[in-house]
């Protein structure tokens, strides 16, 4: 079974539109969504949870398909926003009886107990918490009714590595469960590079590509040669080139490179040269 499938999802705003986007989460994986801000990734996200409304296409969580009144789906499902939204004055004595009547699977001892091991100050009000807290305990909560997966919009944004490196662990233990996932999104790519089986780029609203990140690692390397030797290699196999006075440094197909030294390519390189490519 498939933790998420879309297929052909659309919305339009006029001035920016979320083209045809497909994409296909396996059970057990973790899924990086990669993209420039502005890229799409966020609407993608809010269409999932169905905060907003999908203008085409089909959306499933756990082969069911996703709509308004999909209590038992949402149940499934652990969010965490770029912006934790608990209300300013809050406690976590508070956070845990609201959510206690929320979801059917609510168990407030896991939550005190993460919030203990986050080391967040429990009679604190939620106004006082540092970024790097509240985005701990929206991680928190999300972990604590059972989820068996979390959609992550941006959770590692604007905090230090530490704590980046700290809250990227939790999402390893989570997935240690061969049946529950991960969909985050992320600018970040070094944390997704460490962290993900997939990878997928949007861009502008389309989604440019979509692939184990094992795979897309074997699929592309780095030659260094000089001009009229890459022109040898037909351009469709070319995926970006850069010139200096010393040669030339290319991103190219693997099967493209046999006779040339080759480097590896990493995630953050790669989506790079295809976001300037696209542009």
């Amino acid at each position: 079974m498939n933790a998420i499938e879309i297929k052909g999802l659309c919305k339009n705003y006029g001035r920016f539109r979320l083209d045809n986007i497909d994409l296909t989460l396996p059970c057990g994986c973790i899924m990086g969504l990669i993209g420039e801000n502005g890229a799409g990734k966020s609407t993608t996200i809010k269409l999932l949870l169905d905060i907003i409304k999908k203008d085409a296409g089909k959306i499933h969580i756990f082969g069911k398909e996703m709509t308004s009144d999909a209590t038992d789906i949402k149940n499934d499902i652990g969010v965490v926003l770029d912006e934790p939204c608990f209300p300013e004055l809050l406690k976590a004595s508070d956070i845990n009886s609201i959510m206690e009547k929320i979801y059917t699977k609510w168990n407030g001892e896991t939550f005190f107990s993460l919030l203990k091991r986050f080391d967040i100050d429990e009679k604190k009000r939620f106004k006082s918490l540092s970024k790097g807290m509240k985005m701990k305990m929206s991680i928190a909560v999300a972990l604590s009714h059972n989820a068996k997966l979390l959609i992550l919009d941006e959770p590692t944004s604007g905090l230090d590595p530490v704590i980046r490196d700290e809250i990227v662990e939790i999402f390893y233990e989570f997935t240690r469960n061969p049946m529950n996932s991960i969909l985050i999104s992320s600018h970040i790519v070094s944390d997704l590079e460490k962290l993900c089986d997939y990878i997928a780029f949007i861009h502008k609203g389309r989604l440019l590509l979509c692939d184990e990140k094992d795979r897309l690692l074997e699929k592309y390397c780095v030659i260094h040669c000089t001009a009229d030797e890459l022109a040898e290699i037909p351009e469709d196999n070319v995926i970006h080139k850069k010139e200096s006075s010393y040669g030339v440094e290319a991103i190219v197909k693997r099967y493209a490179a046999d006779g040339f030294e080759t480097s590896p390519v990493g995630i953050e390189e790669l989506f790079v040269a295809v976001i300037k490519e696209a542009k």
